[in-house]
């Protein structure tokens, strides 16, 4: 089977669409010292969808707010402009992709793996001593490079299950490897790069199942185990060492969190 070089999976990168402007405005802000919060909200209050859903987020449980926010002023003033940049991101990123017919992938199973990755990572954050904020988003990124091969190369992508189907114990990537000659991390790290995520994000999606994976990778890719079946994430709880009281609080929250981002998100 002839593989794909990784300069065309960043040639088929370029044909996706942009970000909303809005989004990508937000994504520069991260390297600015002075940031003017009234452009910012001004600006994302022009794009209806995503201020709707962005406040729908907000009022989650996923922060848990005593009162009803009701704008995005008074989201950046009340939550902060990072946890606003990493909600828009989210609702943006979610809808940059188009559901495709010939691609051989589940988009709502995908989505809500990726919610899920990201609230644990969220929720692991200070523990391994990464902001939080930034932590949601690589998790939420994490397995974008599964998104860019399934619907870029979709004939290819079919391969993939019955690749691991011939190889007991196969993981996704080696299987990817094989079929491609690259994995999801590298075509992952590209669609970051060129949708200008920080490159903390970018490192953290490429090296997020490397064994020596410290600080935002560990973070993402211990998120990414539990937000798998039970079995799988009894790895990340060993690696991780918590106690068993802190472990059930943390999947109880992680839980009812990762059901409130689903139904906002994945429609």
């Amino acid at each position: 089977m002839s593989q794909v070089a990784l300069d065309e999976v960043v040639r088929r990168i370029h044909d996706l669409p942009s970000l909303p402007a809005v989004v990508a405005e937000l994504l520069s802000s991260m390297e600015e010292d002075d940031v003017d919060l009234h452009y910012l909200s001004g600006r994302l209050a022009l794009d209806q969808a995503l201020t709707a859903k962005t406040l729908r987020l907000a009022n989650s449980s996923f922060y848990g707010m005593p009162s009803k926010v009701t704008s995005i002023q008074q989201a950046m003033s009340v939550l902060g402009l990072h946890s606003v940049r990493t909600l828009v991101t989210a609702c943006g990123v979610i809808g940059a992709v188009p559901k495709t017919a010939d691609a051989a992938l589940d988009f709502d199973a995908f989505w809500r793996h990726a919610i899920a990755t990201a609230v644990w990572a969220r929720a692991l954050a200070k523990h391994l001593r990464q902001s939080p904020d930034t932590a949601f988003t690589a998790g939420l990124l994490h397995n974008l490079g599964t998104l860019v091969l399934a619907t870029r190369f979709p004939d290819e992508y079919a391969a993939v299950p019955l690749w691991r189907n011939e190889h007991e114990d196969a993981t996704v990537a080696e299987a990817e490897l094989a079929v491609f000659g690259v994995d999801h991390t590298h075509a992952g790290s590209a669609l970051a790069a060129y949708w200008k995520f920080p490159q903390a994000i970018q490192d953290a999606i490429s090296h997020q199942h490397r064994a020596d994976a410290t600080g935002l990778a560990l973070a993402v890719g211990m998120a990414h185990l539990l937000a798998q079946p039970a079995d799988d994430g009894e790895h990340a709880w060993r690696t991780l060492a918590f106690e068993d009281e802190q472990r059930q609080q943390l999947t109880e929250k992680c839980t009812l969190m990762i059901s409130d981002m689903c139904q906002i998100l994945v429609n």
